[in-house]
């Protein structure tokens, strides 16, 4: 995963392509990463912000395999809800 500060796409197709089963998209450090939900609890990724979970964005798509511009909007829409929490 690259080590930017904003979501990608690459982010957004990390978190629907991972084999755990309930992935999470969190920010630690200000850097987006996809973790399981059990490891977001753990003492490694304290303060880490959830973004979103895999669930919840396969909800809002309504599709599971969204194209190369959907995902491009997606991870821009989830950059601005960060960018507006302060993240």
């Amino acid at each position: 995963m690259p080590s930017t500060s904003t979501i990608t796409a690459q982010h957004v197709r990390e978190l629907l392509r991972s084999p755990d089963p309930d992935p999470r998209l969190v920010l630690l450090e200000g850097r987006p990463r996809v973790v399981s939900a059990a490891e977001a609890g753990t003492d490694r990724y304290r303060g880490a912000v959830e973004v979103v979970s895999r669930d919840d964005l396969t909800a809002r798509l309504g599709s599971a395999d969204p194209s190369d511009q959907e995902l491009e909007t997606l991870a821009s829409r989830l950059q601005t809800v960060v960018a507006e929490l302060g993240g």
